[in-house]
Protein backbone atom coordinates (compact mmCIF):
# COMPACT_ATOMS: atom_id res chain seq x y z
CA UNK A 1 0.00 0.00 0.00
CA UNK A 2 1.22 3.52 -0.79
CA UNK A 3 1.30 6.05 2.04
CA UNK A 4 1.49 9.83 1.81
CA UNK A 5 3.15 10.52 5.16
CA UNK A 6 5.15 7.33 5.78
CA UNK A 7 7.95 5.42 4.07
CA UNK A 8 8.16 1.66 4.69
CA UNK A 9 11.04 -0.77 4.16
CA UNK A 10 11.26 -4.42 5.22
CA UNK A 11 14.87 -5.24 6.10
CA UNK A 12 15.40 -8.93 6.87
CA UNK A 13 12.03 -9.16 8.60
CA UNK A 14 12.21 -5.83 10.42
CA UNK A 15 9.71 -3.28 9.14
CA UNK A 16 11.25 0.20 9.18
CA UNK A 17 8.47 2.79 9.45
CA UNK A 18 9.71 6.31 8.74
CA UNK A 19 7.60 9.37 9.42
CA UNK A 20 8.05 11.00 6.04
CA UNK A 21 7.25 14.71 6.09
CA UNK A 22 10.83 16.01 6.42
CA UNK A 23 9.89 19.41 4.96
CA UNK A 24 7.71 19.90 8.06
CA UNK A 25 10.00 18.11 10.53
CA UNK A 26 7.60 15.16 10.25
CA UNK A 27 4.86 17.11 11.99
CA UNK A 28 1.91 14.92 12.90
CA UNK A 29 -1.39 15.13 11.00
CA UNK A 30 -4.69 13.27 11.07
CA UNK A 31 -3.64 11.61 7.81
CA UNK A 32 -0.41 10.41 9.42
CA UNK A 33 -2.38 9.02 12.35
CA UNK A 34 -4.67 7.07 10.01
CA UNK A 35 -1.70 5.69 8.09
CA UNK A 36 0.20 4.69 11.24
CA UNK A 37 -2.83 2.84 12.59
CA UNK A 38 -3.15 0.98 9.29
CA UNK A 39 0.53 0.02 9.35
CA UNK A 40 0.54 -1.30 12.92
CA UNK A 41 -2.72 -3.24 12.47
CA UNK A 42 -1.46 -4.82 9.23
CA UNK A 43 2.04 -5.57 10.55
CA UNK A 44 0.57 -7.29 13.59
CA UNK A 45 -0.91 -9.98 11.32
CA UNK A 46 1.86 -10.02 8.68
CA UNK A 47 4.06 -13.10 9.06
CA UNK A 48 6.77 -11.40 6.98
CA UNK A 49 7.22 -8.82 9.75
CA UNK A 50 9.11 -9.95 12.83
CA UNK A 51 9.70 -6.56 14.45
CA UNK A 52 9.07 -2.87 13.78
CA UNK A 53 11.44 0.11 13.98
CA UNK A 54 9.74 3.52 14.09
CA UNK A 55 11.89 6.51 13.15
CA UNK A 56 11.82 9.80 11.25
CA UNK A 57 13.05 10.88 7.83
CA UNK A 58 15.55 13.72 7.84
CA UNK A 59 16.75 15.62 10.91
CA UNK A 60 13.63 15.31 13.07
CA UNK A 61 11.70 12.41 14.52
CA UNK A 62 8.44 14.35 14.85
CA UNK A 63 8.04 18.01 15.77
CA UNK A 64 4.57 17.44 17.23
CA UNK A 65 1.14 18.22 15.85
CA UNK A 66 1.04 20.26 12.66
CA UNK A 67 -0.35 23.46 14.18
CA UNK A 68 -0.82 25.12 10.82
CA UNK A 69 -3.98 23.22 9.98
CA UNK A 70 -7.20 25.16 9.49
CA UNK A 71 -9.99 24.87 12.07
CA UNK A 72 -9.37 22.66 15.09
CA UNK A 73 -5.70 21.71 14.66
CA UNK A 74 -6.31 18.39 16.44
CA UNK A 75 -8.95 17.44 13.88
CA UNK A 76 -11.80 17.46 16.42
CA UNK A 77 -15.44 18.44 16.00
CA UNK A 78 -16.06 21.42 18.28
CA UNK A 79 -19.86 21.12 18.07
CA UNK A 80 -20.24 17.77 19.88
CA UNK A 81 -19.64 18.54 23.60
CA UNK A 82 -19.33 14.83 24.59
CA UNK A 83 -19.51 13.45 28.11
CA UNK A 84 -17.31 10.62 29.39
CA UNK A 85 -20.37 8.34 29.56
CA UNK A 86 -21.29 9.14 25.96
CA UNK A 87 -17.75 8.56 24.75
CA UNK A 88 -17.57 5.27 26.63
CA UNK A 89 -20.84 4.01 25.18
CA UNK A 90 -20.01 5.14 21.65
CA UNK A 91 -16.25 4.59 21.61
CA UNK A 92 -16.34 2.90 18.17
CA UNK A 93 -18.95 5.21 16.66
CA UNK A 94 -17.40 6.97 13.62
CA UNK A 95 -18.67 10.28 14.99
CA UNK A 96 -16.62 9.76 18.16
CA UNK A 97 -13.64 8.31 16.32
CA UNK A 98 -13.41 11.22 13.90
CA UNK A 99 -14.69 14.06 16.05
CA UNK A 100 -13.74 13.38 19.66
CA UNK A 101 -11.13 10.68 20.12
CA UNK A 102 -7.52 11.82 20.35
CA UNK A 103 -5.74 10.82 17.14
CA UNK A 104 -2.42 10.22 18.92
CA UNK A 105 -4.15 7.89 21.36
CA UNK A 106 -5.63 5.88 18.51
CA UNK A 107 -2.09 5.40 17.19
CA UNK A 108 -0.60 4.31 20.52
CA UNK A 109 -3.52 1.94 21.12
CA UNK A 110 -2.78 0.31 17.76
CA UNK A 111 0.86 0.01 18.83
CA UNK A 112 -0.19 -1.42 22.21
CA UNK A 113 -2.32 -4.09 20.52
CA UNK A 114 0.40 -5.03 18.03
CA UNK A 115 1.83 -8.56 18.11
CA UNK A 116 5.36 -7.49 17.16
CA UNK A 117 8.20 -5.93 19.17
CA UNK A 118 8.41 -2.19 18.48
CA UNK A 119 11.58 -0.12 18.76
CA UNK A 120 11.51 3.67 18.49
CA UNK A 121 14.71 5.15 17.03
CA UNK A 122 14.44 8.81 18.01
CA UNK A 123 16.69 10.49 15.45
CA UNK A 124 16.05 14.15 16.28
CA UNK A 125 13.40 16.46 17.71
CA UNK A 126 10.52 14.53 19.31
CA UNK A 127 8.03 16.98 20.77
CA UNK A 128 4.41 16.61 21.91
CA UNK A 129 2.92 13.67 20.04
CA UNK A 130 6.45 13.13 18.68
CA UNK A 131 7.45 12.23 22.24
CA UNK A 132 4.29 10.49 23.41
CA UNK A 133 3.93 8.13 20.44
CA UNK A 134 7.31 6.62 21.34
CA UNK A 135 5.99 5.60 24.76
CA UNK A 136 3.99 2.75 23.20
CA UNK A 137 7.20 1.30 21.77
CA UNK A 138 8.86 -1.43 23.82
CA UNK A 139 12.31 0.14 23.62
CA UNK A 140 13.47 3.65 22.78
CA UNK A 141 16.91 4.41 21.35
CA UNK A 142 18.00 8.01 20.85
CA UNK A 143 20.44 9.84 18.63
CA UNK A 144 22.88 12.05 20.47
CA UNK A 145 21.11 14.91 18.68
CA UNK A 146 17.65 13.95 19.90
CA UNK A 147 15.62 16.46 21.87
CA UNK A 148 12.46 15.23 23.60
CA UNK A 149 9.74 17.39 25.08
CA UNK A 150 6.39 16.86 26.75
CA UNK A 151 5.53 20.49 26.03
CA UNK A 152 1.74 20.44 26.37
CA UNK A 153 1.64 23.00 29.16
CA UNK A 154 3.20 25.59 26.86
CA UNK A 155 0.21 25.47 24.50
CA UNK A 156 -2.50 25.02 27.12
CA UNK A 157 -3.43 21.38 26.54
CA UNK A 158 -3.02 18.12 28.43
CA UNK A 159 -0.80 15.15 27.63
CA UNK A 160 -2.38 12.80 25.09
CA UNK A 161 -1.70 9.53 23.20
CA UNK A 162 -2.41 7.57 26.40
CA UNK A 163 0.84 9.03 27.76
CA UNK A 164 -0.58 9.44 31.27
CA UNK A 165 -0.82 5.62 31.30
CA UNK A 166 2.54 4.89 29.63
CA UNK A 167 4.93 7.55 30.94
CA UNK A 168 4.63 6.94 34.72
CA UNK A 169 5.07 3.21 34.10
CA UNK A 170 8.31 3.87 32.23
CA UNK A 171 9.99 6.59 34.31
CA UNK A 172 7.96 6.72 37.55
CA UNK A 173 5.31 9.18 38.65
CA UNK A 174 7.55 11.95 39.99
CA UNK A 175 9.75 12.10 36.91
CA UNK A 176 6.72 11.98 34.61
CA UNK A 177 5.11 14.89 36.43
CA UNK A 178 8.37 16.85 36.50
CA UNK A 179 8.77 16.53 32.73
CA UNK A 180 5.13 17.42 32.03
CA UNK A 181 5.02 20.34 34.48
CA UNK A 182 8.30 21.86 33.25
CA UNK A 183 7.55 21.23 29.54
CA UNK A 184 11.29 21.54 28.94
CA UNK A 185 13.22 19.95 26.09
CA UNK A 186 15.25 17.00 27.32
CA UNK A 187 18.62 16.10 25.85
CA UNK A 188 19.33 12.49 24.94
CA UNK A 189 21.37 12.23 28.15
CA UNK A 190 18.49 13.63 30.22
CA UNK A 191 16.15 11.06 28.69
CA UNK A 192 18.58 8.22 29.34
CA UNK A 193 19.24 9.32 32.92
CA UNK A 194 15.49 9.44 33.51
CA UNK A 195 14.97 5.93 32.15
CA UNK A 196 13.07 6.93 29.02
CA UNK A 197 15.63 5.73 26.48
CA UNK A 198 17.81 2.64 26.68
CA UNK A 199 20.87 3.90 24.86
CA UNK A 200 22.31 6.80 22.87
CA UNK A 201 23.83 6.37 19.42
CA UNK A 202 25.66 8.67 17.09
CA UNK A 203 23.26 9.89 14.38
CA UNK A 204 24.77 7.75 11.63
CA UNK A 205 24.64 4.62 13.81
CA UNK A 206 21.13 4.93 15.24
CA UNK A 207 19.17 2.97 12.64
CA UNK A 208 21.79 0.22 12.46
CA UNK A 209 21.73 -0.08 16.26
CA UNK A 210 17.92 -0.33 16.21
CA UNK A 211 18.02 -3.01 13.50
CA UNK A 212 20.64 -4.96 15.46
CA UNK A 213 18.40 -4.87 18.53
CA UNK A 214 15.40 -6.02 16.47
CA UNK A 215 17.45 -8.93 15.14
CA UNK A 216 18.46 -9.88 18.68
CA UNK A 217 14.80 -9.90 19.69
CA UNK A 218 13.59 -12.03 16.77
CA UNK A 219 16.30 -14.43 15.55
CA UNK A 220 15.50 -18.01 16.60
CA UNK A 221 12.42 -16.83 18.46
CA UNK A 222 8.86 -18.10 18.24
CA UNK A 223 6.73 -15.26 16.83
CA UNK A 224 3.74 -16.55 18.77
CA UNK A 225 5.58 -16.77 22.09
CA UNK A 226 7.00 -13.29 21.53
CA UNK A 227 3.57 -11.87 20.76
CA UNK A 228 2.12 -13.51 23.86
CA UNK A 229 4.99 -12.31 26.06
CA UNK A 230 4.53 -8.73 24.82
CA UNK A 231 0.83 -8.62 25.62
CA UNK A 232 1.25 -10.51 28.90
CA UNK A 233 3.84 -8.03 30.15
CA UNK A 234 1.71 -4.97 29.40
CA UNK A 235 -1.64 -6.36 30.46
CA UNK A 236 -0.70 -8.63 33.37
CA UNK A 237 1.40 -5.92 35.03
CA UNK A 238 -1.74 -3.79 35.34
CA UNK A 239 -3.82 -6.53 37.02
CA UNK A 240 -4.81 -6.28 40.67
CA UNK A 241 -3.54 -9.70 41.85
CA UNK A 242 -0.89 -12.16 40.63
CA UNK A 243 -3.54 -14.90 40.53
CA UNK A 244 -5.06 -13.12 37.53
CA UNK A 245 -1.68 -13.18 35.80
CA UNK A 246 -1.28 -16.84 36.76
CA UNK A 247 -4.43 -17.73 34.83
CA UNK A 248 -3.12 -16.12 31.65
CA UNK A 249 0.37 -17.57 32.18
CA UNK A 250 -1.13 -21.02 32.51
CA UNK A 251 -3.02 -20.83 29.22
CA UNK A 252 -0.03 -19.33 27.41
CA UNK A 253 2.35 -22.06 28.59
CA UNK A 254 -0.25 -24.73 27.85
CA UNK A 255 -0.79 -23.71 24.23
CA UNK A 256 2.88 -22.95 23.53
CA UNK A 257 3.83 -26.39 24.88
CA UNK A 258 1.67 -28.01 22.20
CA UNK A 259 3.47 -26.37 19.27
CA UNK A 260 6.61 -24.21 19.23
CA UNK A 261 7.46 -25.29 22.75
CA UNK A 262 8.03 -28.86 21.55
CA UNK A 263 10.41 -27.66 18.85
CA UNK A 264 12.18 -25.37 21.29
CA UNK A 265 12.85 -28.15 23.76
CA UNK A 266 13.91 -30.60 21.04
CA UNK A 267 16.30 -28.11 19.43
CA UNK A 268 17.83 -27.40 22.84
CA UNK A 269 18.41 -31.10 23.47
CA UNK A 270 19.84 -31.56 19.98
CA UNK A 271 22.03 -28.44 20.27
CA UNK A 272 20.71 -26.83 17.07
CA UNK A 273 18.80 -23.72 16.07
CA UNK A 274 15.01 -24.12 16.36
CA UNK A 275 12.65 -24.07 13.41
CA UNK A 276 9.48 -22.53 14.79
CA UNK A 277 6.32 -22.89 12.73
CA UNK A 278 3.93 -20.72 14.74
CA UNK A 279 2.66 -17.57 13.05
CA UNK A 280 1.05 -14.46 14.48
CA UNK A 281 -1.58 -14.63 11.74
CA UNK A 282 -2.87 -17.73 13.56
CA UNK A 283 -2.68 -17.20 17.29
CA UNK A 284 -3.82 -19.79 19.91
CA UNK A 285 -7.55 -20.10 20.49
CA UNK A 286 -7.52 -18.26 23.83
CA UNK A 287 -5.98 -15.14 22.25
CA UNK A 288 -7.01 -12.43 22.84
CA UNK A 289 -7.93 -13.31 26.41
CA UNK A 290 -8.84 -9.78 27.54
Amino acid sequence: MTYQTLALTNTDGTLIVKLNRPHAMNAFTVEMATELIDVFVAASQDDEVKAIVLTGEGKAFCAGMDLGSEGNVFGLDEDLAPTLEELTNRIDDPVMINGVRDTGGRVTLAMFDCNKPIIAAINGAAVGIGATMTLAADIRLASSKARIGFVFGKIGVTPEACSTWFLPRIVGMSKALEWVYSAELLSANDAKDGGLVTSISEPDDLLADALAMAKKFTDNRSPVATALARQMMYRNSALSHPMEAHKVDSLAIYYCSLDDGKEGVQSFLEKRDPTFTGRTSTMPDFYPWW
